[in-house]
């Protein structure tokens, strides 16, 4: 599916961007991978690691605000892959200006250009925190996911189509509870902060992450969500699992925050299918009826939802001790 194809990342330096530039490396023949973002720094650190790469990796500085430089980009791009995004939650709420632009502008942007320039499939990344936002940076990834949905109207009788990929916060990435409590721990102290007793979240790695992403690629239609079957983890018991018999002084959950993460809503699971090893949410609103993608998956009961809380699959804390201790490299 991905042999000889050129692949373009947007938001290619994050933690998503490099260990999927290094899985499709590892495991396809592409014929080139394009590193699509703004920082310059990261983008000279990533040429370095993986220089023994360097005849199938490219390098673009520009930004999913600049529909021209994207373009420019875009040249001869078989599949996107959009990971750029402002993520930081308060970040977004103190500059909703700037958090619009990135997630909302720069997936307009993303849209147009690929519909302009030949692209076959995009894959955008979205979050939890689209699903019955609570924060700013929720909100525009919401509306981020509803223009790729849409988008698919637009792709005429080209077999260009867009999907997203839907998941929480990656088990060991930057700015997660992991790093947070490890940094306490390497301080000497045996006191784990925790925001709600009754905290909950999804266990994902980032390589987990990286084959949702290829699935997408591989398997999409036009309009699927994607998510992924993954186990739940109480917060009390990753505090235990990371220093055993510490105190757990509960310090009332933050600004933006919700107790459990939540995939599937109750709404969508109208149009929700299971299978074997993910859902897959199909678009409600179809405007090409021949381009529809048909479901082979497994009907989910009426009033389902998917959420952290109420998950069927949980963690104990020696299978978290285990996972901890094979985290991916970030």
């Amino acid at each position: 599916m991905l042999n000889n194809k050129t692949i373009l990342i947007t938001g290619g330096t994050g933690s998503f961007g490099k260990c999927f530039t290094k899985y499709v490396l590892n495991h396809y023949d592409v014929k080139k991978i394009i590193i699509y973002s703004r920082d310059e720094f990261k983008q000279f650190l990533m040429q370095n690691e993986l220089k023994e790469y360097s005849e199938k990796l490219r390098f673009f500085i520009g930004d999913v605000r600049d529909l021209e430089r994207l373009k420019r980009a875009l040249k001869d791009v078989d599949y996107i892959v959009h990971a750029a995004a402002l993520k930081q939650v308060p970040a977004c709420e103190y500059n909703p200006n700037e958090a619009i632009k990135t997630n909302i502008h720069g997936a307009m942007n993303v849209i147009d250009a690929a519909l302009d320039c030949g692209v076959h499939k995009v894959v955008a990344l979205s979050t939890d925190k689209a699903v019955n936002p609570v924060n700013l940076y929720g909100g525009t990834k919401l509306v981020s996911d509803k223009l790729f949905i849409a988008a698919n109207a637009y792709a005429g009788t080209s077999d260009l189509n867009f999907s997203i990929v839907r998941y929480g916060n990656v088990a060991g990435s930057r700015g997660s509870v992991i790093p947070f409590f490890q940094n306490i721990i390497d301080k000497g102290e045996k006191k784990l902060p925790i925001t709600d007793y009754r905290m909950t979240r999804f266990w994902i790695s980032l390589t987990e992450g990286v084959e949702l992403v290829i699935k997408a690629l591989e398997e999409a239609k036009g309009g699927e969500t994607f998510i992924s079957k993954i186990p739940s983890f109480k917060i009390t018991d990753l505090a235990e699992a990371m220093l055993p018999g510490c105190e757990m002084p509960e310090v009332g959950i933050r600004e933006g925050e919700k107790l459990h993460e939540i995939m599937v809503t109750v709404e969508d699971a109208m149009t929700t299918y299971e299978y074997d090893k993910h859902f897959i949410v199909y678009p409600q609103m179809v405007w090409q009826k021949d381009r529809m993608p048909k479901p082979t998956g497994k009907k989910v009961p009426e009033g389902f939802s998917y959420s952290s809380g109420t998950n069927t699959e949980w963690l104990s804390v020696e299978e978290i001790r285990q996972r901890l201790q094979h985290l991916d490299a970030h």
